[in-house]
């Protein structure tokens, strides 16, 4: 097979683009040959190579880059400072929920489905307190504000049922689709929202730790209220550019862990570090969201909050790497894939695909799952069809 006219820039930007380094030079041994406009690759190769750095074939014959951005608001950023153009992963797994939101959107209007009034029915300017209460009291959170009983896990899937229930689509996952090799990166992203007054949905990066996902999870639900799509990837340590960032950190804040009830269960005598696990472990939330909020109600100075929170995302770097460690198992599929898909919009394609009105091919797609002995034991399992 001849070889193939690509640009060395563009080989290089591909590779670069979809972090694979490694997998490159392994499959790809010409590559630095190639990088250098010593060689060319085959058409064949050059197929390949799309494929392998996630990008359309078309791509790798342009002149120079594409300028590609991602399709809601983009608010991410690492302290003060803007962020890098997003990953393939980011990309792909926001343009799969986007595929899913169509298809939703579109099955629950054919059946007469209202808008959803929620959505929407904030603005930025609206009080964090009250705009809390309002939230918490839709998620049936309690009638005053208090710490959650139960797991963190416990509370995330409460959350999550909620939301549901009241029409949001909620995904978390820590890989694209169902693809355990393509795994999501934390430090690009936390979640995303994406509004819509029929099918609202909200994304949250699996990778974080369980306290962290609780914390997105809430962040994003302003976004919805807020109406308004974006991706976030700021950490609540510095204050967000952003003022509907910062609305939707002080909304989720107040509504995890509410300033009146911080206040009261805060021992002022306690050993710090010992008081902010206690609290963590008390609100559900990683350390550093009670961090913030002892900071927020005044009983830390800048400086120590900032040496305790920059100390307590080093500790928790080492605990993750501690538990991934100790881990061996993986989690059972079909109790996984309708938590990265979302129940509610797992269990409406799949009826509809048994009443004939969506074609297999486009269930199997959006839900990525291609075998058809699981899409039947995935059915199963969720009780449709009985």
């Amino acid at each position: 097979m001849s070889d193939v006219d690509v640009k060395p820039s563009m080989l290089k930007w591909a590779r670069r683009r979809a972090g694979r380094d490694d997998y490159i030079k392994k499959n790809f041994p010409e590559i630095k040959s190639w990088e250098q406009g010593k060689k060319s690759p085959s058409l064949g190769d050059a197929m390949k190579f799309a494929k392998a750095t996630y990008v359309p074939i078309g791509y790798l014959f342009l002149d120079k880059p594409p300028n590609v951005r991602l399709p809601v608001s983009d608010f991410r950023t690492v302290g003060s400072a803007d962020v890098n153009l997003p990953s393939p992963n980011l990309l792909d797994t926001m343009y799969l929920c986007q595929q899913r939101q169509e298809w939703y959107r579109e099955e629950v209007k054919s059946n007469g489905a209202a808008r959803l009034d929620f959505v929407g029915s904030m603005n930025t300017n609206d009080a964090v307190e009250s705009s809390a209460e309002k939230i918490r009291d839709a998620l049936k959170l309690g009638d005053k504000p208090q710490p959650q009983k139960g797991s963190r896990y416990q509370l995330r899937q409460r959350l999550m049922d909620a939301l549901e229930s009241l029409g949001v689509l909620v995904m978390i996952s820590g890989v694209v689709g169902n693809n355990n090799h393509r795994k999501l990166d934390v430090d690009e992203f936390h979640g995303f929202a994406l509004a819509d007054p029929w099918a609202p949905l909200i994304f949250v990066n699996g990778k974080d730790g369980r306290g962290a996902q609780i914390f997105t999870l809430a962040h994003e639900t302003a976004h919805i209220w807020l109406g308004q799509s974006a991706v976030s990837g700021n950490t609540i340590r510095d204050a967000p550019n952003h003022v509907v960032e910062k609305w939707c950190n002080a909304v989720a804040a107040e509504i995890l862990v509410p300033a009146e009830t911080i206040r009261k269960e805060y021992v002022l005598s306690s050993d710090p570090s010992d008081e902010i696990s206690r609290l963590a472990d008390l609100f559900k939330v990683s350390t550093q969201v009670i961090i913030r909020r002892i900071y927020d109600i005044e009983m830390f100075d800048k400086t120590t909050f900032q040496k305790k929170y920059d100390r307590e995302v080093q500790l928790a770097v080492e605990r993750e790497k501690e538990k991934k460690a100790k881990s061996n198992t993986f989690g059972n599929y079909y109790n996984t894939v309708p938590v990265r898909s979302s129940k509610k919009f797992t269990r409406a394609i799949l009826a509809s695909t048994m009443e004939g009105k969506t074609l297999p091919i486009i269930s199997r797609r959006l839900l990525d799952v291609w075998n058809p002995e699981s899409i039947a034991k995935l059915s199963q399992k969720l009780g449709v069809g009985r």
